[in-house]
C-alpha cells in the first residue's frame, strides 16, 4: 500500500509538471505571436511614413515654383552616390531654390536599439539641422540610370546622366522577441522625377 501511494505521488508530479510546462509554452508563444504581430504593424507603418516622404520629396527634383530659378533640371543633382544623394528643389513652393540632402547614419549611431543592423535616415533641408526620417532603417540603397536606361556607376561623376532612380528601402524592428527581427523591403524602379526629363 504504502509503494502504490509513493507511484501515485511520483506520477501526479511527473503529469503536474508536463502541464506546467506546456502552460509556459503556450504563455511563450502567445506572448511571441502578440509581440510579431504588434511589431510587423509597427514596422508597416514605418515603411509607409519613409515611402511617402520619399517619394514626395523624389519627384521633386529640380522642381521650382519659380522655373528660372532653375532653368536646366539635368542639373539638378549635385550629388549622388549609392546611399546618399542631395539636389537642388523648391521645399516651400515659394519660388527659392533648397537643396535637399538623404542619408543614412551609421550603425554605431543607433547603440540604444537591440538590432545590430539599423541606422537612421537623415533628410537635411538647406543647411538646417538633419532631421530623422524614421528608424529601424536597415537598407536604403540608390541605383541611378541613364536615357539609354543603363547603370551609372556610383558615385556618380557626371550628374547631368541621370534620368531615372530606383530606391531600395529596407525596415527591420528596433527590438527583437528571441532575436527574429521582422522586415519590410519596399522598392520604387526607376522614380522618374518629372523634371530630369526637361533636357
Amino acid at each position: 500500500m504504502g509503494t502504490n501511494v509513493i507511484l501515485d505521488i511520483m506520477g501526479s508530479i511527473i503529469i503536474g509538471g508536463i502541464l506546467m510546462i506546456t502552460l509556459f509554452r503556450i504563455s511563450d508563444r502567445a506572448t511571441e505571436s502578440t509581440y510579431n504581430k504588434t511589431g510587423d504593424l509597427t514596422i508597416q507603418q514605418n515603411i509607409a511614413s519613409v515611402v511617402r516622404t520619399l517619394e514626395y520629396d523624389f519627384r521633386k527634383i529640380g522642381y521650382c515654383a519659380d522655373w528660372t530659378q532653375i532653368p536646366n533640371p539635368s542639373k539638378s543633382i549635385i550629388f549622388a552616390k549609392s546611399d546618399g544623394i542631395k539636389f537642388l528643389t523648391d521645399v516651400d513652393r515659394d519660388g527659392k531654390v533648397d537643396t535637399m540632402y538623404y542619408y543614412t547614419g551609421p550603425v554605431s549611431e543607433l547603440i540604444y536599439t537591440a538590432n545590430p543592423r539599423d541606422r537612421i535616415l537623415y533628410r537635411v533641408v538647406n543647411n538646417e539641422k538633419p532631421v530623422k526620417v524614421n528608424l529601424g532603417v536597415t537598407q536604403f540603397d540608390l541605383v541611378y540610370y541613364n536615357v539609354d536606361k543603363e547603370i551609372i556607376p556610383t558615385p556618380v561623376s557626371v550628374l547631368g546622366e541621370i534620368y531615372t532612380i530606383q530606391i531600395s528601402v529596407a525596415v527591420e524592428d528596433i527590438e527583437a522577441y528571441d532575436q527574429k527581427y521582422s522586415q519590410v523591403f519596399w522598392r520604387q524602379i526607376r522614380l522618374v522625377a518629372k523634371n530630369l526629363r526637361n533636357r
